[in-house]
């Protein structure tokens, strides 16, 4: 029982706080918390622990200052393919909405998550985030302002959306790949603290489609290629020697052209895409799951 409510509250941290590895600290932070509290007052043990983590990654998200050293900085991704990801993957946001989270601050972002990923009313909101009803749904019309109305959930594209694409791209056809691409298409790369990346964002049909070009040319030619899901999204990531070496997201917009394509290539982030069943990562995290299911309602 316990892992499955680790899974649920590691899944609200992470859609809060867009890191995986964060995420599991402030899971871990809470519930050692929850451990030493007096707990003859808590009615419902479940939805406590709930609350503390939500409102433990909200204060992280406000003290954290995320950045890459080479690139922008990016959410690390999930896959959503795979039935033993360590997230409840239809309660994970998709990639592209984590991208524009970015923008809100960690208050308007809980909201918004509680309300179109978990089904929250705002009264429910109101008691879980110590604000009024009132400002639960101020908060809420200001996220959905600031996300221009995209929703939680997005529909999968089917698995050969990206053929046409990689066929352009590995027959080096410019003209080909800048017909699949929206006008206002932007590409985004994060190499963390440790791989330089040619720049940090690139915006226009001609120069994404260059730029794809020529990274393919200098470092994914010839590496082993895999499609899969990240947060609901279509995407390729690259290997070399049995390591994921790139991940690359895509977005498709209304007319089914690619308006946004991400590349994550820190090795950090990419980490957790070789171990999706690590949700239990260290002896201390599987004590405490064994005291919840010895002491949990």
């Amino acid at each position: 029982m316990t892992k499955s409510i680790f899974s649920k509250l590691l899944t609200y941290s992470y859609n809060i706080v867009g890191s995986f590895e964060d995420a599991h600290d402030v899971v871990q932070d809470a519930m050692e918390k929850y451990i030493t509290l007096d707990k003859s007052k808590v009615e419902n043990e479940v939805n406590y622990l709930i609350k503390m983590v939500i409102n433990l990654s909200i204060n992280f998200k406000n003290r954290s200052k995320k950045f890459s050293k080479y690139g922008i900085w990016l959410p690390e991704p999930i896959t959503t393919e795979s039935a033993d990801a360590p997230l409840i993957k239809e309660q994970v946001a998709n990639y592209s909405l984590m991208v524009l989270f970015e923008e809100l601050n960690p208050k308007e972002r809980a909201v918004f998550i509680l309300r179109e990923g978990f089904d929250y009313g705002h009264g429910d909101i109101a008691d879980v985030l110590n604000v009024s009803k009132d400002n639960s749904r101020q908060l809420y019309v200001r996220a959905k302002k600031k996300l221009k109305n995209q929703s939680f959930k997005k529909e999968l594209p089917a698995k050969d959306s990206l053929n046409p694409y990689v066929e352009a791209l590995m027959a080096a056809d410019t003209d080909t790949l800048e017909s699949l691409f929206a006008e206002d298409i932007c590409l985004m790369a994060d190499g963390g603290n440790s791989v330089k990346v040619v720049t940090k964002i690139t915006e226009g049909k001609q120069r994404t489609a260059e730029l794809l070009q020529y990274v393919y040319g200098m470092f994914l030619d010839g590496k082993e290629r895999s499609f899969t899901y990240i947060n609901h999204q279509p995407a390729l990531w690259f290997k070399t020697n049995n390591r994921i070496m790139s991940c690359i997201v895509f977005n498709f917009n209304e007319q089914n052209k690619l308006s946004a394509i991400y590349s994550i290539v820190d090795p950090e982030k990419l980490r957790n895409l070789h171990q999706p069943k690590g949700v239990v990562a260290n002896q201390h995290i599987a004590k405490l799951l064994a005291y919840l299911d010895r002491h949990i309602n």
